[in-house]
């Protein structure tokens, strides 16, 4: 392997899923401003808003998701279409 190819800061990091309140703990180079305890154990925290434990895909359960009314927002601006 060649030496100095590989960052420095890679470490143990939690990542929380916002939506469900899942913590899973991985190796990551990602940057982390919080932090959260697990069993007596610091580690850089790294929020999703949707993970494996979320995602439709996975579960296998259909969630409608609607953040700021884009729903709405559509349904407005195209409304002027309907016949």
């Amino acid at each position: 392997m060649r030496k100095g190819i590989h960052p420095k800061n890679y470490r143990t990091i939690a990542f929380k899923d916002m939506s469900n309140g899942d913590v899973f703990l991985t190796k990551s180079t990602a940057d982390a401003r919080e932090t959260i305890e697990i069993d007596g154990v610091e580690y850089p925290l790294v929020k999703l808003e949707i993970s494996r434990t979320s995602h439709p895909y996975y579960t296998g359960k259909v969630k409608l998701v609607d953040t700021a009314g884009r729903i709405d927002k559509f349904k407005t601006k195209y409304a002027k279409f309907k016949k």
